[in-house]
């Protein structure tokens, strides 16, 4: 009797010996799998705050924390947290912008307190003349309206996000619904526009056809005509 109760403990030794044994490698294992995660995504190692602040400065409409947490491979619950403790330290600190939860998402904005900077700096930008590259964003608006801004920077081959953010501000573009499917903002040429130009409406643009004597093929390319007319912006 005393040999079998003998061989059971050696038994169990041996279990707990080889349990312990396997206990190393297997933290090991999930430390190589952790680290190989960290080098599949890239973001999954920065600091989250200064991240988060990185892509909100870049966004043009709110952004979800769903969306976020995809981009920086966080849970969402995380990003949240963090996003309303980035909004509370902004206040307390008295910056003069303010992140706030609208629409579904997240975004940076001028506060309120600030609009006299904010409206003195938009004024002035309108006295000055507007550049080729605006005047070149105005026509693809203007020949292609209602249009979002992708397919303006498709057009015109660059990104075009500060050109049309600068003829909002001067009140020759205006947006106009959004498109069926993305979703994605519209805009259109407005009544300041026409006015500028000296036009009684739409339909007294120059026909395209001179200024674009490879129209069909460059059609057939892109699905867009690229307008590259020069508009006169006396002012």
């Amino acid at each position: 009797m005393s040999d079998a109760v003998a061989d059971v403990s050696g038994a169990a030794g041996v279990a707990e010996t080889a349990a312990a044994a396997a206990r190393p490698e297997k933290e090991a294992e999930k430390e190589a799998e952790a680290e190989k995660e960290a080098e599949a995504s890239p973001t999954a190692g920065l600091p989250l705050r200064p991240a988060l602040e990185a892509v909100l400065m870049v966004v043009d409409e709110p952004v979800t924390a769903g969306h976020l947490a995809k981009v920086l491979d966080r849970r969402p619950r995380e990003i949240s947290d963090a996003l309303r403790e980035l909004s509370d330290e902004y206040t307390v600190q008295g910056r003069g912008f303010d992140l706030r939860h609208v629409a579904g998402g997240w975004r940076f904005y001028t506060r309120a307190a600030y609009a006299p900077a904010v409206e003195g700096f938009v004024l002035d930008g309108q006295q000055s003349r507007l550049t080729q590259a605006a005047l070149e964003t105005l026509a693809v608006v203007a020949y292609r309206q209602p249009v979002s801004r992708s397919r303006v920077s498709a057009v015109r081959g660059v990104n075009c996000d500060g050109v049309m953010r600068t003829l909002l501000q001067r009140g020759l573009i205006a947006e106009a619904g959004t498109e069926d499917g993305t979703g994605a903002i519209l805009y259109r040429t407005t009544n300041y526009f026409l006015e500028r130009m000296g036009l009684r409406g739409l339909d007294e643009l120059p026909e395209l056809a001179p200024f674009l004597p490879d129209a069909d093929a460059v059609e057939g390319e892109s699905q867009e005509g690229v307008p590259s007319f020069d508009v006169d912006d006396e002012t």
